[in-house]
């Protein structure tokens, strides 16, 4: 790639009077010269040349763009505010107006923050300037022109910095420019990246070219000598020439579709430029039936537009006489200039009030996916890192391309489903969706979308809300990040609930057992959290409502503090009275040695059965407790805990488990699991089944009765055999 020769700042003016002639605005831009000329005096660049140069070209560049003059402006004062120490954003805004120092202020780095390492400084300065982008375009255009020009003159930094600068453009700058749709600019810096990061694969590729350059320019004009022939006829009018492929693009299509040079079909490649859409199509007929079209090779953006306003028909055919194979793109004026330099084309400054410069309302509205950008930069609850890849695969790497029922485009990452598809439409909409049409027909929610799919969202306005398992479903960043602060949301909310009913069943218990419940004052309840391993006493009321603590473990530790209450040492001294006596087996299967007239039951919260390690617990007025001894409720009790064992004779009863069964949803699910507890002999006490929000899955819940742990270990796992069974687990209350 040669060298390009800079310009001196009056080839740039000269350049900017071919469009810009209003006398205020050529002044302010001869004014923003000899600010930057003043301020930058005595800087050079790594070049040797000095520092001017570099927003003289910035200038240029975006003059080749017909920018506004305020845009101009901003290029040739980009870099006073971060580099010459006496500038600052106050001395612009006074200088140059609110609007050029809130640009030059986006494009400024910030150095001055510190960050924990590069990726992280690299994110936050990216999303500085995105934020600032989704608020004016005018921002990412003097970005591009300050990239590319740095990236001109890139073979004066270091290899390491080369290669850094150059990633970076290559995943951040690059993408910008394809999705704006400025191709020349996108290209350049696709090349100039690729030549430092790939050296030995650029110059094999830029060889190949060049070897066969001859031969191709060849072809190219026959063709084209051909269609000319055969238009002239037809009095369309038109104009055509070759297109070359940039380096780049052939590298990334032999790489992506494992394909060799000489296999990559649109390396001949003829581009006929019309005045209007009819005639557009009217040469596609004509060039159809004169050569053989190559089925699957037919795209029309003219009636289905990329996201970044490109519109062109394309098509491969067949050249008979050589047999080579070409591209061909027809496209009008309006669309060419749009697909050389994309939103710059429709941003281009232009002096008329009739045709004023395309404001930012207008520019959301023709770039599909510019309001989805300007929405991602509103959530700053993500981290930079987390922004910049839910950017890079929602916006950047968007390829596939839906529409609504009225015809708006949403652009989506591959792999997307109808969730991903009502989020991009609105969070809201995402929220209350029930149910999607795709072309007419209704379809599960995990459905992936192709490019072309007409989608429809069906809301309910009582749904409540996505479930969890929507996570794992979604494609897009976007949708995941809203999915998660709507859960979280939500389960802050169910914590409020839930702590509120732990509470209020603590002081009906404290009623209930004769206590006062206006006893239940913070200090009182946090003085036994340490006894439960709890943090605060919202964990222990959140851990009464979900059953997870015991309500008995919490009454005696509040009640053995108060006058008059029985404390640890009374009631050992009781079980050690009693101790010593001839023992009996009691009605739940379970011996206390040594003892035969304390009462004795099964803890409701983890269900013992024979076949458990089992321990006992003496509590207050209800005898012996018999739990796991893994059990949440006694695993961090240290005094009141006994040995117990199970009746080695026990006699032949059911003893009822809880079960938990995580499932995807289908027919006769309900029908098969019951089956199965008949084949295995276990009673079905009680059931509870119900389909997941998410409509795809199902939670059972079951209350049977197993004669020990081994019956329950088969039972358990002639469950995890059903078919759609996912997971089943024994619960603890």
């Amino acid at each position: 790639m040669s060298r390009r020769k800079s310009v001196t700042f009056e080839e740039c003016f000269a350049n900017i009077q071919t469009y810009i002639r209003k006398p205020e605005n050529l002044a302010l831009i001869e004014k923003a010269w000899q600010f930057a000329h003043k301020h930058h005096e005595g800087q050079f660049r790594k070049s040797g040349e000095p520092y001017e140069i570099h927003v003289i070209q910035v200038a240029y560049i975006l003059s080749t763009l017909h920018s506004s003059p305020t845009t101009i402006v901003s290029g040739l004062l980009h870099d006073t505010v971060e580099d010459c120490e006496e500038v600052t954003t106050d001395i612009i805004r006074e200088e140059f107006g609110q609007d050029v120092a809130a640009i030059v202020e986006a494009v400024t780095k910030i150095g001055a923050i510190k960050f924990k390492d590069e990726k992280e400084y690299l994110a936050s300065n990216h999303r500085k300037l995105f934020i600032a982008m989704a608020k004016d375009i005018r921002v990412i255009l003097v970005k591009l022109a300050d990239r590319l020009h740095n990236m001109r003159t890139l073979q004066y930094m270091k290899p390491e910095k080369q290669k850094k600068i150059s990633n970076e453009t290559l995943s951040v700058y690059a993408p910008i420019a394809h999705r704006l749709g400025i191709s020349q600019v996108k290209n350049e810096l696709e090349d100039l990246s690729f030549k430092y990061l790939e050296p030995a694969k650029y110059e094999e590729i830029k060889n190949l070219v060049r070897q066969r350059e001859e031969d191709r320019n060849d072809q190219v004009q026959m063709m084209i000598k051909e269609i000319q022939d055969m238009l002239d006829v037809y009095h369309i009018p038109y104009r055509i020439f070759g297109r070359s492929k940039h380096f780049y693009s052939i590298y990334k299509k032999m790489i992506t579709k494992n394909k060799r040079f000489e296999e990559i079909l649109d390396l001949l490649a003829i581009r006929i430029v019309t005045d209007t859409e009819l005639h557009c199509y009217e040469i596609l007929g004509y060039i159809h039936a004169k050569y053989r079209p190559i089925p699957g090779r037919f795209k029309d953006y003219i009636a289905m537009p990329k996201a970044n306003m490109y519109q062109s028909l394309h098509t491969t055919v067949v050249e008979p006489t050589c047999g080579s194979i070409f591209e061909i793109q027809i496209r009008t004026e309006d669309m060419d200039a749009v697909a050389e330099r994309g939103i710059a084309a429709h941003y281009r400054y232009k002096e008329s009030p009739d045709t004023a410069a395309l404001g930012q309302k207008e520019l959301e509205d023709k770039l599909t996916w510019f309001r989805d950008f300007s929405m991602m930069t509103d959530e700053e609850s993500e981290d930079p890192l987390e922004y910049m890849n839910v950017l890079q695969k929602d916006i950047f790497e968007a390829n596939v391309y839906c529409m609504t029922p009225r015809g708006k485009i949403i652009a989506l990452p591959q792999g997307s489903c109808p969730i991903d598809f009502a989020y991009r439409v609105h969070t809201e909409v995402g929220h209350k969706t029930v149910g999607a049409t795709v072309n007419g027909a209704i379809v599960p929610l995990n459905t992936q979308l192709k490019t072309g799919d007409v989608v429809s969202i069906l809301t309910n306005k009582n749904s409540p809300g996505p479930s969890a398992d929507w996570i794992k479903i979604v494609k897009s960043g976007h949708a995941r990040n809203k999915i998660r602060a709507f859960l979280q949301k939500r389960d802050q909310q169910d914590r409020k609930d839930r702590v509120h009913q732990g509470q209020q069943m603590l002081e009906d218990e404290l009623r209930r057992l004769k206590g006062d419940a206006k006893d239940l004052d913070i200090r009182k309840v946090e003085s036994i959290l340490s006894s439960l391993s709890l943090k605060s006493a919202d964990d222990l009321f959140a851990g009464l409502a979900d059953r997870k603590i015991s309500l008995q473990a919490v009454t005696d530790r509040l009640i053995r503090n108060k006058p008059g209450a029985v404390d640890d040492e009374e009631i050992m001294k009781i079980y050690n009275r009693a101790a010593g006596r001839s023992h009996r087996t009691s009605e739940c299967g379970v011996v206390v040695p040594g003892i035969d007239t304390i009462q004795v039951s099964l803890a409701n919260c983890c269900s013992p059965i024979p076949g458990d390690s089992i321990i006992g617990y003496i509590s207050k007025g209800q005898g012996v407790k018999v739990h796991r001894t893994d059990c949440p409720n006694i695993v961090n009790e240290k005094k009141r805990l006994i040995p117990v064992n199970w009746d080695q004779e026990p006699e032949d009863k059911q003893y009822e488990v809880k079960l938990l069964i995580r499932s995807d949803d289908r027919n006769y699910l309900l029908s098969d699991i019951v089956t199965t507890l008949q084949q295995n002999n276990a009673a079905l006490k009680h059931v509870d089944s119900a389909v997941d929000d998410n409509n795809l899955t199902a939670t059972t819940k079951l209350t049977v009765g197993v004669h020990d742990a081994r019956h329950l270990t088969t039972l358990m796992a002639n469950l995890k055999k059903v078919r759609s069974v996912n997971e089943v687990i024994r619960t603890i209350q």
